[in-house]
């Protein structure tokens, strides 16, 4: 129910005459305002709930599209007549022409569309330096968690990396619940009593083998769109099992206009004796970006072993500029003639050196490299000169040279991600086969993720990203941010045989977490005066689960004692037994700031007790009180703005604090 205002039974009457009591139930719960029985003369008080659902992803399209053309709205409904009108020759029309659809994908749509009824709890306990870190683990559904930060994150995130379920038929889908996504997770979490698994096989002989994946992918997908930057990309990993039908999926979602490159992965550099046919070694990360127009040119420092490999020969520099390489300044047949790249060079000897068709450089570069002793000349077997030009591994200011990343990585493997399992927890069976770190660092790279931009993984898994992050931020004084979502899967029997404290993949991620920053801490202590900085090695555990708000449920016996029964039940709106932390949170993830809001009890009022929530980064803000009463002392003496918001309890308020209030400042209530 959004934007639900939760009268009291006793003071709600109807605004335009009789009503019956199924019209007055509608109207209290269908999110039309509703007036107040008030004393004489009192001005008119509308009370406005709090968020308590997140936004619909169909209307907030569908006020962009209202944005851009107006006109083809007709009694608030898309006049398609209208639409295809305007857009004309772009609309294709024919009966024969290219789509994707798979059996289910309505289906996904409505799940898309469908908000969610869940809300993130705190858990400190499991978290590192909760107050003070930016970054964040959420435990729970990503498809629901999405749909809970899509609101406070929305356009922030620079980066998306996916590693989802490849769907091996041995491996596992999301079988969502299209009447209640939300149930299946709450069973499978501990949160209900359920017999059952969340996670199930996808066997080839299920009939919708490729259509079931697709399905739990497309929402997740679209998802995850929202919440990057105009220039984030994102990357996910797949096999040849749906790699074509994730290239059809993504076109899809993001446009094929902004299909940036598909990386090749060579995940291992052996084995193969047990194949039948070809020994399959690679894998596939493709590459999208939010708007390509926007993304900048690419270009990743060089690493070590190319510095090995091909910066070998030295001269004079070498101290500032390190070694060099070297290559022909003789221009290929591939580029267009142009007569001002024909000249001659002066040797070392004195003679003069022709091009055979022309150079790369004009004249005036190439005798300023000559002075600078930054072209070598090399004798042939006939006894020719030919032109060369020197790259340094450094530049003038002794910064690593930057260079074109290949599609191809064939420096990092799969047996890598296995030792650092191994190095972290002393026994690889804990995650079997997880990405290693060199990968996730490699994509951040190319990326271009650096300060404080957010890195967002919704299939954490074992938490590769989280630790490449972590990593990069020490090796460049970074503060990059990790968003970390992952469902308690539960694990595998030998990895619980490994450690039986550990009994779902989210309790490996936040483990694995918790030793890096420590491990981190542990080599940083005594160097942060050197480095004047303190770094973030900590993180905040959420955990999806149920709101805070009771939900309307309804009446079976339709008679007007159940309705007063069930509308008295929702007096206050709060379940039994509410924190008044995981409140405080529910209301400001709902209205739109982040998980990393600050929150202060604002000491200076004695009557009640009132909190400060500010989102330091969006500069959005909200003081809420969950008291039983609102004092009118305290309501004198909030001196707020008309866009300050202030959330109470409706029960809190009587209707002349809620008059005082309303012409105060923004006023919600719960």
């Amino acid at each position: 129910m959004s934007r639900v205002k939760v009268e009291k039974a006793k003071r709600a009457r109807p605004t335009n005459g009789p009503e019956t009591f199924d019209e007055t139930v509608n109207r209290l719960t269908d999110g039309s305002r509703c007036e107040i029985m008030k004393p004489p003369n009192e001005s008119k008080i509308e009370r406005v709930a709090v968020e308590k659902e997140t936004p619909d992803i169909l209307r907030e399209q569908t006020k962009d599209l209202r944005r851009i053309f107006p006109g083809v709205f007709s009694e608030d409904k898309i006049d398609y007549e209208k639409l295809q009108s305007i857009l004309g020759e772009i609309v294709d029309t024919r009966t024969e022409r290219f789509t994707f659809a798979w059996t289910g994908k309505r289906n996904a749509i409505q799940i898309l569309q469908m908000p969610t009824r869940a809300t993130l709890v705190p858990a400190k306990d499991e978290s590192v330096d909760f107050g003070t870190s930016s970054n964040l683990f959420i435990e729970g559904d990503c498809l629901e968690v999405m749909k809970l930060l899509y609101k406070a994150y929305f356009g922030k995130v620079k980066m998306i990396y996916i590693d989802p379920p490849y769907n091996t038929g041995n491996d596992f889908v999301y079988p969502d619940n299209y009447a209640d996504p939300l149930d299946t997770y709450l069973r499978i979490s501990g949160q209900r009593d359920f017999e059952g698994n969340l996670l199930t096989s996808n066997p080839e002989t299920s009939g919708r083998y490729h259509s079931a994946w697709l399905s739990m992918m497309y929402p997740r997908l679209f998802l995850a769109r929202q919440l990057l930057r105009e220039n984030g990309v994102i990357f996910v990993s797949i096999d040849d099992k749906e790699a074509h039908n994730l290239r059809l999926l993504m076109n899809e979602i993001f446009g094929e206009e902004n299909f940036v490159d598909t990386i090749i992965w060579k995940k291992r550099y052996g084995g193969g004796a047990k194949e039948k046919y070809l020994v399959s070694i690679h894998e596939y990360v493709l590459f999208y970006a939010k708007n390509k127009d926007v993304l900048e040119e690419i270009f990743v420092p060089g690493d070590s072993e190319s510095k090995e490999k091909y910066y070998r020969s030295k001269d004079e520099k070498f101290p500032i500029r390190g070694p060099y390489r070297t290559h022909p300044l003789e221009a290929t047949r591939s580029v267009g003639v142009r007569k001002n790249l024909v000249y001659p060079i002066p040797g070392p000897d004195g003679r003069e050196v022709w091009p055979k068709r022309q150079w790369w450089w004009e004249r005036p570069r190439t005798m300023q490299a000559l002075k600078n002793n930054e072209l070598e000349f090399v004798k042939g077997k006939d006894g020719k000169l030919t032109v060369h030009t020197k790259q340094y591994w450094l530049d003038e200011q002794g910064r690593i040279r930057q260079s074109k990343p290949f599609s191809i990585i064939d420096s990092v493997y799969t047996q890598h991600g296995t030792s650092e399992i191994e190095e972290i927890f002393g026994d690889s069976r804990i995650f079997p086969f997880p990405k290693p770190t060199g990968l996730l660092k490699f994509l951040l790279q190319i990326a271009g993720v650096k300060g404080d931009d957010i890195v967002l993984d919704p299939f954490a898994g074992s938490c590769t990203t989280a630790q490449a992050v972590v990593g990069m931020n020490g090796e460049d004084g970074g503060n990059r941010r990790f968003i970390m979502i992952q469902l308690p899967e539960p694990l595998e029997p030998d990895s619980r045989a490994a450690k039986p404290e550990l009994r779902t993949v989210a309790d490996v991620g936040k483990e694995r977490i918790r030793r890096v920053m420590a491990r981190l801490k542990k080599e940083k202590k005594g160097q942060l005066a050197i480095a004047e900085r303190a770094e973030d090695l900590g993180f905040r555990v959420f955990k999806l689960g149920l709101s805070n708000y009771k939900p309307w449920k309804g009446v079976d016996d339709k008679t007007p004692e159940a309705y007063a029964a069930e509308m008295e039940a929702h007096v206050d709106s709060l379940v039994n037994g509410w924190k008044k932390e995981n409140v405080i949170y529910e209301v400001a993830i709902k209205e739109g700031l982040g998980l990393t809001s600050k929150i202060e009890l604002e000491k200076r009022y004695k009557d009640n007790e009132i909190w400060r929530v500010e989102d330091l980064e969006k500069g959005q803000s909200l003081l809420i009180c969950l008291d039983n009463n609102m004092k009118t002392s305290t309501i004198r003496s909030l001196e707020l703005a008309k866009d300050d918001l202030f959330v109470c309890r409706d029960i809190a308020l009587d209707d002349t604090g809620a008059a005082n209030l309303a012409l105060q400042c923004n006023l919600k209530t719960i």
